[in-house]
């Protein structure tokens, strides 16, 4: 379910089913670099200004699900315009800055990004583009990446299926909402 918070900016309806914080796992797979399954926790959240700021962790997952070590981080700043195009900027504990830009689908929650500009660290690895395609699906957000690099193409490299946490306080608008019950709570499943 999509909700639309009250303090959240006008400009912002359009991205708010990114809103939350989403967690699961994903694959990571580039040529000279480690294939492996990963956990991802991401947040988008608004302070009522014109952007969603975003934060990303994610981590090597071993074959039995559990945490190994870190695998990146990503923080930035989602804007939208009159015209669903959208604009990220991104900084990767990679040493890598990234400008992204895009747009959201026509009636559907899905946007698609591609960088416009990189620039990169010395000590970060090679790095030159990438594009991203998000996507709400049956209440989940789901997104897949590319990458090049000066040595390999544009090609998928990590995609994950992410669901939304919720929190208490949720829970408990989510309980305010239900019908009443009867006192004894068995009436309802007869």
């Amino acid at each position: 379910m999509i909700s639309i918070p009250s303090d959240l900016n006008p400009d912002l309806v359009p991205l708010a089913f990114l809103l939350g914080t989403w967690e699961g796992a994903g694959v990571s797979d580039f040529p000279g670099a480690e294939k492996c399954n990963f956990g991802q926790s991401v947040t988008f959240s608004h302070d009522g200004r014109d952007f969603l700021e975003y934060h990303s962790h994610s981590w090597v997952l071993d074959t039995d699900g559990n945490k190994v070590r870190p695998l990146e981080s990503e923080s930035g700043y989602w804007r939208i315009d009159k015209d669903r195009k959208v604009e990220v900027v991104m900084v990767r504990d990679q040493g890598v800055v990234e400008v992204w830009y895009g747009e959201l689908a026509h009636q559907k929650p899905q946007i698609d990004i591609a960088t416009d500009a990189v620039a990169r660290t010395e000590a970060s690895g090679p790095y030159s583009g990438g594009k991203r395609l998000y996507g709400y699906v049956n209440s989940d957000l789901m997104w897949v990446g590319e990458k090049a690099t000066p040595e390999v193409p544009l090609r998928p490299y990590m995609s994950a299926h992410l669901k939304k946490v919720v929190t208490p306080e949720e829970v408990a608008e989510m309980a305010r909402n239900l019908p009443d019950m009867p006192d004894d709570g068995i009436a309802f499943f007869k």
